[in-house]
């Protein structure tokens, strides 16, 4: 992870180890297409079932989980935080499945996406696969020394995040039909949609770390706001960022995007709402857009929200009193997510 040399080491000794385990996982399916529609999400296939290493992103809330796991003052990861990493990174990929599928997007890391290549019936059913199996990887660590009260508050807070997730989707599909969104609306959604599993990933491995109950409170709200400024952050680079930098080839103007700086400009600027979300405007002004979100402080004001939860984050895992590593550790990739620009 570029300027985050700590959590580049410590991901390349420790993610092996949750990909073994995620692979176990998607093996018990047996053979057959089911299990060549995981491993090609996962970018471990071709559509035919050949190995393959395709781009799978940068596993960063994996890694949230085994670094909270050094809370305690463990000098690596138990087993219990691998486990539940892999846990994580599962249900993270069913989250994508289905948002793939509810968004139609053709396209996730370069690569046709699952519904796009078998259809819709059978996409669903292997988001559902991923999902059940993101619950059989928490529970190995039961299996793998994990104290029985551990793996049973672990399973209550990766349900609860459950439910948030889809609570968050639930609102920003609803968001796709409505012109009258408030930013603090917005701020609920992808507390739901983002933050709930950053903050999710920090409490799982502070559970798995032996972490004191305040510390776990602290690492989850560090978690939360990490991901709630990541999301801000973000939204702040679709409108922008240098797509060369993004990846992007459009910006989040061109598709209507209802961002959170967009949401902002559309409270302070009535001009600029009506042309924004204008269902007869068929060709979008983008520089006029930009100038007018400028102008009215839209992007002023959400680098400013994103600072200040970020700020409010790092307070958080001050105030978690964690061991040296794990303390290291969260605090540079809380930096790198941050100071990014794509």
């Amino acid at each position: 992870m570029q300027n985050a040399p700590r959590v580049t080491a410590f991901a390349a000794a420790n993610l092996p180890t949750v990909e073994t385990h995620m692979r176990e996982i998607v093996a018990a399916v047996g053979p057959g297409l089911l299990r060549t529609m995981l491993l090609y999400h996962l970018g471990w296939s071709s559509t035919t079932g050949e190995p393959e290493r395709a781009a799978a992103g940068k596993r960063i809330r994996p890694i949230l989980v085994m670094a909270a796991g050094l809370a305690g003052g463990d000098v690596s990861p138990s087993a219990g935080a691998h486990w539940a990493a892999a846990a994580v990174e599962l249900l993270h990929n069913f989250s994508l499945i289905h948002d793939d599928i509810e968004d139609r997007d053709l396209l996730r890391h370069g690569r046709a996406t699952l519904w796009s290549v078998w259809g819709v019936p059978l996409a669903i059913n292997a988001g559902d696969a991923m999902f059940a199996m993101a619950h059989q990887a928490l529970l190995r660590t039961a299996e793998h020394g994990a104290k029985a009260e551990h793996s049973l508050a672990a399973l209550n807070v990766f349900d609860t995040m459950c439910v948030a997730l889809t609570r968050g989707q639930h609102q920003d599909i609803g968001f796709e039909q409505r012109t009258e969104i408030s930013s603090a609306e917005y701020l609920e959604m992808i507390g739901g949609k983002t933050a709930a599993l950053t903050e999710a990933c920090c409490a799982l491995g502070a559970i798995f770390g032996g972490s004191s109950a305040e510390q776990r409170i602290a690492l989850a709200s560090f978690g939360r706001d990490l991901g709630l400024a990541f999301q801000i952050q973000d939204d702040v680079l679709g409108v922008w960022g240098d797509p060369a930098r993004t990846g992007k080839a459009d910006s989040d103007l061109a598709h209507a995007k209802k961002t959170y700086p967009v949401l902002i400009a559309a409270e302070r600027d009535a001009e600029f709402k009506r042309r924004y979300f204008s269902a007869i405007e068929a060709k979008r002004d983008e520089d006029w857009l930009r100038d007018r979100m400028e102008a009215c402080g839209a992007r002023e004001a959400s680098e400013a929200a994103a600072s200040a939860t970020y700020q409010r984050g790092l307070a958080a895992l001050t105030a978690a009193q964690a061991a040296a590593p794990a303390l290291s550790l969260l605090g540079e990739l809380a930096r790198a997510l941050f100071g990014r620009d794509a």
